[in-house]
């Protein structure tokens, strides 16, 4: 299973597995299957949605989905695993 690295711009970084919840939750948001919209469209704003999604998940609070979340982003990465995106 993949997962999300994320650093916000307070320093903390954690890392966040892309469970079936949060796959779940992509398709439904984005009407897209999440293995096609990356290899297909290949947005970062779709990683920055899954690292609010994952950030939300665990029970961070989080400004709504936009702008003034990503501003509290320093970097997101994804961890290779067998998962290609």
């Amino acid at each position: 299973m993949a997962k999300l690295r994320i650093t916000r711009v307070t320093g903390e970084v954690s890392d966040h597995p892309i469970t079936p919840a949060i796959e779940m939750a992509f398709e439904l948001h984005f009407k897209a299957g999440i293995h096609k919209t990356f290899r297909e469209q290949e947005r970062q704003s779709d990683i920055y949605w899954l690292a609010w999604e994952c950030l939300r998940k665990s029970g961070v609070t989080v400004p709504t989905f936009g702008l003034e979340f990503v501003e509290t982003l320093t970097k997101v990465e994804v961890l290779d695993d067998d998962t290609n995106f």
